[in-house]
């Protein structure tokens, strides 16, 4: 018999939701995720449908026409939908698994790989080869501001949730699991560790303060679970910053996209990303930083 799931039961927390999406694309999810669940969908399906949703609404970008470029929008939006619609039913069904958080966490880059060469191509013949480089560099800073405010947001839930509860992956650990596997026997699932396993430890890589007091938590409480106290209070001070890593998420991208499509300048979309939600990213990290930073001289000063 199919059990009810509530709507809440399907977020991952309160804390890191962004007002929109409590508004909008998580109810809009989980009425997906219930149809997906009642004809037997499996969430890497839905994952894979945002893919194609979102690459379409990048194809669309390409022309002047401001109706497409409508039609684009709508596309994306309901990628976005499903976006969310995946992780739900995820949870709805119990079906987790490390390839589906890869796969889903790949869904944005596919969408914006198709949205950026629309773009491209469109503005090449007034731009020259300049707008592919504009791009490009562009398109390395998203994908830094979206890894991290990932990460960060994935930290926050380890903490207040308890490893069994977060996705937060150990570069330590992806390397070996991928070094135990045969591309005989597990070849898809290598295929993903062996670019995963190197953005998880870029990851790490920006965050030397947090891995710090990853560390001391784990020689202190013999692993990742800390007292429901300590957590408490490091969640009353990592809360704020889970706005930052929003803001460096889906919601305000497309917003900014959608303007600069309006106005018929889509090349401001990449300064966009390139002044605000860099300035944003640098703001992010200090701050964070320098909250692990002090929560592990505090673990520290009491052993």
């Amino acid at each position: 018999m199919e059990t009810k799931t509530t709507l809440q039961e399907t977020l991952k927390s309160q804390d890191t939701e962004e007002w929109i999406d409590l508004l909008f694309y998580r109810p809009a999810g989980y009425r997906w995720a219930l149809f997906f669940r009642k004809i037997n969908v499996v969430p890497n399906t839905v994952t894979i449908l945002s893919i194609i949703l979102g690459v379409a609404a990048g194809v669309l970008f390409y022309f002047d026409g401001l109706w497409l470029n409508i039609a684009g929008m709508i596309l994306l939006i309901w990628a976005n939908t499903y976006d969310s619609a995946d992780g739900q039913l995820a949870r709805m069904t119990g079906q987790h698994s490390r390839m589906g958080r890869i796969l889903d966490g790949g869904a944005g880059d596919f969408w914006f790989v198709s949205i950026y060469a629309g773009i491209c191509l469109r503005l090449t013949p007034a731009w020259g080869f300049w707008i592919w480089i504009l791009a490009a560099v562009t398109g390395y800073c998203h994908g830094k501001q979206a890894a991290m405010a990932d990460y960060l947001r994935n930290f926050h839930l380890l903490i207040i949730k308890g490893k069994s509860k977060s996705e937060l992956d150990d570069y330590s650990a992806l390397k070996e699991r991928a070094a135990s596997i045969t591309w005989k026997r597990n070849g898809l699932e290598k295929l993903f560790l062996t670019f995963y396993a190197p953005y998880t430890k870029s990851q790490e890589d920006w965050t030397p303060k947090l891995q710090r007091m990853r560390q001391t938590v784990k020689r202190k409480f013999g692993g990742e679970d800390m007292p429901s106290g300590l957590a408490e209070k490091f969640r009353c001070e990592s809360r704020p910053m889970m706005k930052y890593t929003n803001m460096l998420s889906f919601n305000t991208r497309a917003a900014a996209l959608f303007i600069s499509l309006f106005a018929g300048l889509p090349w401001i979309y990449f300064v966009f990303e390139l002044t605000v939600l860099n300035i944003l990213l640098t703001y992010m990290l200090y701050k964070y930083e320098n909250i692990c930073k002090r929560f592990d001289f505090r673990l520290r000063g009491d052993d």
